[in-house]
């Protein structure tokens, strides 16, 4: 006869703490992330995790849309608010690469990963 799941769950833990192994290595144990690591959590995994470049695109487009659908004005107002702030041209390329970085990495990532 066969075990139920909860046995089987059972037998799998008293084994674990018999053994005294730890669960699963932590990142504790690592003198140096690297670049390997930071690049993981930049990008994702690739199967379920989107990692911080999809994070932050969802999170940029998210915004972008509640404030299309929730400010009276339309995109032209805006866009001249912008204009008359006269801000640098260094300030508007840093803003032009914080807006396009997160979405060119991770479609990037996700290509390699395709590959």
């Amino acid at each position: 006869m066969g075990t139920t799941a909860k046995e089987e769950m059972t037998h799998f833990w008293e084994k674990n703490t018999k053994s005294n192994r730890p669960l699963s290595p932590h990142v504790t144990i690592y003198k140096c992330w690297g670049v390997t690591w930071g690049l993981l959590v930049a990008g994702g995994a690739g199967d379920a995790s989107p990692g911080l470049s999809g994070a932050v695109s969802v999170a940029g487009v998210s915004l972008f849309g509640v404030a299309a659908l929730l400010l009276p004005e339309q995109f032209p107002h805006y866009l001249a608010l912008l204009r008359s702030l006269a801000l640098g041209p260094a300030l508007i390329c840093s803003a032009k690469f914080a807006l396009a970085f997160p979405f060119t990495y991770h479609t990037w990532n996700g290509i390699r990963h395709l590959v």
